[in-house]
């Protein structure tokens, strides 16, 4: 079959970026969100969020009429689903009420024939479980996990694997990995991603072991990073550069030692290693360990800044904690975007508006006000946050902080440029 119309469900730093791809290659797409805000942003030609060359692509398309956004479903030949997927609770337990909701939205308008591609990273057995949801919402249609290769409804699992910052690029060039519920399923979703995707659709036995290779790769990240982390605490404790470490171990032809900095963020590699934990808590002993240490990183930091605060006093003792300005230097997962989601930094900063008694300036590039979780009066949003400051922290490294620092200000730097 031909793609003339396709859905796209939810209009994030997935979504958004995957509904421009195709509209590029002038296929009719419809985005749909709940945000009625970021639907009247795109229908201006105009984006909601940082991505490098997005925003070009959304105008254009835009403006010769191949997207469009809205907050209802409408049909379509193919629906891809790209909503997030939380914890619930305080036990890492994956909350798929959002794909259920958007699995729920678009059954009213499915059709024989329609294919439906569940693109968020999920926990092992999502996918299937979205057929069920679509299947009970109608059972006049046929869905693969009953009628196999004669359904109605193709559904596959098609993981995204981009780089915030360079997701335009990568979503063309990186290899796809399509798990259908059939061959059959697979065949279409293969045929629908190659409208734009230059690199290979590997076609997998199914959407558990799709599901599972995301889970995978981000836990193999996660993995290696811990480690780095862990080195700078060990040496910290004693006394030996771990920036020298670094280098000098990878100078061996078979070591390639991350950047260790002040935790893991963003939605895949701090969360999507909990979910392989959560399906299977007595054999990822290795996987458990290396998110513990990464989600202890900000805590440790913490540590590090109120030592520095304590030697700050020391040396200047006509001052008090109230006295002392202190500017962070970035929020972000990671430099150059606007993406807070589980960010370490802001966590670091939202505890230090806890636990410090002075003025905070937070210096972040790439949003225009604070998150609700700073927003008190010890804390604020300045650019030219040095100017004011006896401490600075340096937590994210964005570009513009790429500068020659000012002597007289103590600089803490716990930023990493590779995540």
């Amino acid at each position: 079959m031909s793609f003339e119309k396709i859905s796209v469900i939810g209009l994030g730093y997935i979504g958004l970026p995957t509904a421009a791809m195709f509209a590029a290659r002038k296929i009719k797409v419809v985005g749909v969100d709940v945000n009625e805000k970021a639907v009247d942003t795109i229908n201006r030609g105009e984006i909601h969020i940082v991505e490098p060359d997005l925003d070009m692509v959304v105008h254009a398309a835009v403006s010769q009429g191949f997207l469009r956004a809205t907050t209802q479903a409408e049909e379509a030949e193919a629906f891809l689903i790209a909503v997030p997927t939380p914890f619930k609770g305080e036990n890492h337990e994956p909350d798929l009420s959002y794909i259920e909701a958007a699995a729920k939205s678009i059954a009213p308008v499915l059709k024989s024939g329609d294919l439906v591609i569940l693109e968020s990273t999920s926990p092992v057995g999502a996918t299937e479980r979205m057929a069920e949801w679509l299947a009970e919402a109608r059972p006049d249609l046929t869905f693969p996990q009953s009628a196999g290769e004669d359904s109605d409804i193709r559904v596959a699992h098609c993981p995204e694997r981009v780089l915030p910052g360079k997701v335009m690029q990568e979503l063309i060039t990186n290899d796809r990995i399509i798990g259908g519920m059939t061959p059959k399923c697979s065949a279409q979703a293969t045929k629908l991603y190659k409208a734009f995707v230059e690199g290979e659709c590997v076609e997998a036995s199914g959407p558990r072991v799709a599901e599972m290779a995301k889970l995978t790769e981000n836990s193999f990240r996660d993995v290696n990073i811990a480690f780095a982390n862990e080195l700078s605490m060990i040496c910290d404790k004693q006394d030996i550069d771990v920036w020298e470490l670094i280098r000098l171990a990878n100078r061996h032809p078979r070591v390639n030692i991350l950047q260790p900095g002040p935790g893991v963020g963003g939605h895949c590699i701090a969360v999507d290693p909990w979910f392989i934990v959560s399906s299977s808590p007595d054999e990822a002993r290795l996987i458990r360990t290396a998110r513990e240490v990464n989600d202890y990183k900000p805590e440790w930091v913490l540590e590090k800044i109120h030592a520095e605060i304590g030697k700050f006093l020391l040396e200047h003792p006509e001052k008090t904690a109230a006295d002392v300005t202190i500017a962070c230097y970035g929020i972000t997962f990671k430099p150059d975007i606007d993406d807070l989601r589980e960010s370490p930094a802001l966590e670091i900063v939202r505890r230090l508006c806890g636990s410090f008694s002075g003025q905070i300036v937070v210096v972040e590039p790439n949003i225009a006000t604070l998150p609700a979780s700073l927003q008190n009066g010890s804390i604020e949003l300045n650019q030219n946050g040095i100017e004011k400051a006896d401490m600075c922290v340096l937590l994210v490294s964005h570009k513009e902080f790429h500068k020659k620092r000012n002597k007289n200000v103590v600089w803490l730097d716990f930023s990493c440029t590779i995540i």
